[in-house]
């Protein structure tokens, strides 16, 4: 699993049958300190994260393990919306820029 900032959202109205009712986000994959390793990664998303965010995201096979997406041709998914990430040098840092963000429950 990988730390990712989400900065954007991707729209794509022809898409395979089981990516009909997933949001795709687009992240930049990020180290703990919040350095940019990865820019630009497309993922499904399943628990309702929005720009600013920052997620977990999962990838390979184990993507599709979430129910929404047993059938989805896709190998990065969002899987957990971060509320706080600690550094072991006792840093700490709000994963959730936007309160406000439309989070399943």
């Amino acid at each position: 699993m990988r730390i990712a900032r989400v900065t954007g959202t991707v729209t794509a109205s022809v898409k395979p049958t089981g990516l009909a009712a997933v949001p795709l986000l687009v992240v930049d994959v990020e180290d703990g300190a919040g350095t940019v390793l990865t820019p630009g990664v497309v993922v499904a998303d399943v628990v309702g994260a929005g720009p600013g965010d920052l997620v977990i995201v999962a990838e390979g096979s184990g993507a599709r393990l979430p129910a929404a997406l047993t059938s989805a041709p896709v190998d990065a998914v969002a899987m957990a919306i971060v509320d706080t990430l600690t550094l072991d040098d006792g840093a700490a840092s709000r994963g959730r820029r936007n309160s406000t963000s439309n989070r399943k429950t």
